[in-house]
């Protein structure tokens, strides 16, 4: 896939909801595609206190593709959890979103990078010259 590919996590796409970051606005207007999965979206979601939380972060996630979960997605998450889970303290939810950059072969961007760099060939991406 090409490098103008991203996948968004939880943290990042927070602040963009809050109007606390200018990154994501950025990188729109560099043409980078920005994605979610549906573990994203359901974290965001269980983050709303209210109805009118609840439509803002409808609204902002009109701003991102989603990508499927399926079952290899699943598979590895499942594989790294079983391994890493003691030792690193790897949550489900993290998991599935690193397999999901993984299997579709784009980076993550997240500000959490200690959450994911052990986990083989998630490439994390470098916002730090935007």
């Amino acid at each position: 896939m090409p490098n103008n590919l991203l996948l968004c996590d939880t943290c990042v796409i927070i602040d963009f909801i809050n109007g606390q970051s200018l990154l994501l606005p950025t990188l729109l207007d560099h043409q980078l595609i920005l994605f979610t999965n549906s573990i994203i979206e359901m974290e965001l979601f269980q983050g709303a206190h209210d109805q009118r939380e609840l439509r803002k972060i409808e609204q902002k996630l009109n701003t991102f593709r989603r990508l499927e979960i399926n079952q290899d997605v699943l598979t590895l998450a499942t594989q790294w959890v079983r391994r890493y889970s003691l030792s690193h303290h790897l949550r489900l939810a993290d998991a599935v979103i690193a397999a999901t950059a993984v299997l579709y072969d784009i980076q993550l961007l997240t500000y959490n990078t200690s959450d994911f760099r052990y986990l083989p060939n998630v490439q994390l991406f470098d916002y730090s010259g935007c």
